[in-house]
Parts: C-alpha cells; sequence; structure tokens
C-alpha cells in the first residue's frame, strides 16, 4: 500500500522537503571528512539526518496517531544532528559557514515539526 493511499503524502509536507533538503546537504558536507577515525561520526551524522524524513515518510504511511509519533522521533532526529554538527565543528570538520548554515536548517526543520505536531493534536 503507497503512502498516498494510507495516509497523507509526505512530498506535500514542507517539513518533508526541508528535511530531505537538510539531508542531501548533510551529506555532501561529509563528504569531505577523513576515512580514517572519524567514519563513526560521519555514519551517525548521516544517520541522524536521515531519520528525520524517513520518519516523517513512515508515519504518514501509518496514518492515524503515529503520524504524530514518528514527527516526535524526527524531532528528536533534528535534535541529534544538531549535536553531531557541533561536535564536527569542534573538531575542525565542518567550517563555521558550512556548520551554521547546516545547523540554523536542522534549527528550522525542528520548528516545523513542532508547529506541525501541535497542528495534529488540535485537528485529532
Amino acid at each position: 500500500m503507497s503512502v498516498r493511499a494510507k495516509g497523507r503524502n509526505f512530498r506535500d509536507l514542507k517539513v518533508w522537503e526541508k528535511s530531505h533538503r537538510l539531508t542531501l546537504e548533510t551529506y555532501r558536507a561529509t563528504t569531505t571528512f577523513p576515512r580514517d577515525g572519524m567514519f563513526g561520526l560521519t555514519s551517525q551524522i548521516r544517520r541522524a539526518a536521515s531519520s528525520v524524513p524517513a520518519n516523517i515518510v513512515e508515519g504518514c504511511g501509518r496514518g492515524g496517531g503515529d503520524l504524530t509519533r514518528f514527527c516526535h522521533i524526527a524531532a528528536g532526529s533534528a535534535s541529534e544532528l544538531q549535536y553531531h554538527l557541533l561536535l564536527a565543528h569542534d573538531l575542525e570538520l565542518l567550517d563555521l559557514s558550512t556548520y551554521d548554515r547546516l545547523e540554523q536548517q536542522a534549527t528550522e526543520v525542528e520548528r516545523m515539526l513542532a508547529a506541525f505536531i501541535d497542528k495534529l493534536a488540535a485537528s485529532g
């Protein structure tokens, strides 16, 4: 059963679109990380970033109250991403400009998720 048939179409959600773009940019930014010793951090950053849109999609696919629950999980992943980006910056793997851009995008996604969760709660 498709996401569209089960509930909301995730592609119609601005928060999904922004989180997807953030994931793409995060993957691009981590391609410059050194391979030796930092693979764990690269993997954690990428997993946290991709977890945000993936949880939105899963919540849409399940529908009902599950969408709210998966949006909460997505918000937690956005917070986790913010920490990993800070760590990468402090380890001098991300320059200030890249860090600021990605961190601002992650904060925006987190805010959008909070607003979407509030909207779901008010309508359900």
